[in-house]
């Protein structure tokens, strides 16, 4: 017979085995997720490194241009509009269309850079914010 004021009866270990069971699929959840998170980091890493690495070989080429250029197209262009000019002013007008040549390599390879910054894995830290906003919210209910 039981009255009212009876404590509940007790619960056996075996009622705790789902909950545990659920504990360790969760963790297992979270280990490969963040495996997922890092081969995703790594993936954009590697892309923007390819940008660095394509803009840093366009600044290379427009020195490389620059200065083959004025070795060899420098001296055949003044000697060639020294017929219609005199020699400073062939000169002088050589010298302005190199520069151009080199600043719009500059500018090419500097944009290829500029489109690899910032050199965070930014796609896997808001996807790994928005897995922790997400174990949060199921956490609290």
């Amino acid at each position: 017979m039981s009255t009212s004021m009876d404590p509940p009866p007790r619960q056996s270990f075996e009622a705790e085995a789902p909950v545990s069971e659920l504990v360790k699929q969760a963790s297992e959840q979270v280990s490969q997720l963040m495996r997922q998170e890092l081969r995703l980091a790594q993936a954009e890493m590697q892309q923007k490194g390819k940008r660095f690495g394509m803009g840093g070989g366009l600044l290379g080429g427009a020195g490389a241009v620059g200065f083959l250029a004025l070795q060899a197209l420098a001296a055949t262009a003044i000697v060639a509009l020294s017929l219609m000019w005199p020699l400073w002013v062939s000169a002088l007008t050589v010298t302005a269309v190199l520069a151009v040549l080199a600043a719009v390599l500059a500018a090419v390879g500097k944009k290829q850079i500029s489109q690899a910054s910032p050199p965070a894995p930014e796609l896997a830290i808001d996807g790994v914010k928005a897995d922790v906003a997400e174990i949060k919210e199921k956490a609290h209910r």
